[in-house]
């Protein structure tokens, strides 16, 4: 399927996993990376790729970068300029409609998807969503996401531009709202251990998320809130949520309160509602 592979990134924690899912499935897999040392790898500026890169590029059954979206968007050009008739593109940025609207103009013949799994890559792969935003689909592109599938990957297809609408919504919003939850507790002077002694369920799990969020990397979540275009109208929208909660209860309004609920069982829909009540149910049950 895929014999010859280039990975640009391939040190960070997402080019390692597809790297290393590539190898196992045995593809002979070229890791390009300026931090990047011993064998399968090459120390190199994909943006400007030497010799030993250009002949992997060239003779390579798919590229894929997980890189910065700056760096994307400047290889690009040379990269595609490398590839072969065939050969299929691949990005795992965060943000998709940038890349795509590259591709579009400086390689518009050139099969490409971008992939963005939706979990940290330090989890397992199996029954987890990736989502593929296609931007130039053909056979290449058949062959990944069937090949991400045989891993136990749950691939879900988009378009790019619907990708970054998505995202805005479950990682900009939801980040927004943990980061937010989390600088409440510091202005409020909370004691944190105290919390946890006698947390109900809900604040437990919103202090989990926020110790996950607060202990990784800073510029993974700037890029999900800088990058993406959809990102701000996803953290005024959470804004004005509170805003209108506040409003109801300072008003002394229990309807208006009240109707803040219909509002939320009509935007989540029966099934959801049923469905996603029963799964935190389940999850509460689970002492910790």
């Amino acid at each position: 399927m895929f014999e010859h592979c280039v990975v640009a990134g391939g040190t960070g924690a997402v080019g390692r996993m597809f790297a290393d899912r590539l190898t196992a499935s045995g593809a002979e897999v070229l890791c390009v990376d300026p931090a990047a040392t011993g064998p399968g790898a090459v120390a190199d500026d994909i943006r400007a790729p030497g010799p030993a890169t250009a002949r992997a590029l060239a003779g390579a059954d798919l590229v894929l970068l997980a890189v910065p979206e700056a760096v994307a968007l400047d290889a690009v050009r040379p990269v595609t300029r490398l590839m072969r008739t065939g050969a299929l593109f691949a990005d795992t940025l965060s943000v998709k409609e940038g890349v795509a609207r590259r591709l579009r103009a400086e390689a518009p013949g050139v099969q490409a998807v971008g992939l963005n799994p939706m979990f940290a890559p330090s989890l397992p792969l199996p029954g987890r969503p990736v989502a593929a935003a296609v931007v130039t689909d053909g056979p290449a592109v058949r062959d990944l996401l069937a090949l991400i599938a045989d891993w136990g990957g749950r691939v879900v297809e988009t378009t790019p531009d619907e990708h970054d609408r998505q995202t805005a919504a479950q990682q900009a919003a939801t980040h927004a709202a943990v980061l937010a939850f989390g600088l409440a507790l510091g202005e409020l002077g909370a004691d944190v251990a105290a919390l946890r002694a006698t947390a109900p369920p809900p604040h437990r799990t919103l202090l989990e998320l926020l110790a996950r969020v607060a202990s990784g990397t800073p510029e993974v979540y700037w890029d999900v809130q800088a990058a993406n275009p959809y990102a701000e109208a996803a953290r005024q929208a959470v804004g004005r949520g509170l805003e209108r909660l506040g409003r109801a209860v300072a008003e002394n309004r229990p309807e208006a309160f009240e109707a803040l609920f219909d509002e939320l069982r009509a935007t989540l829909g029966e099934r959801n509602l049923t469905e996603l009540a029963d799964a935190c149910a389940e999850s509460f049950a689970r002492p910790r």
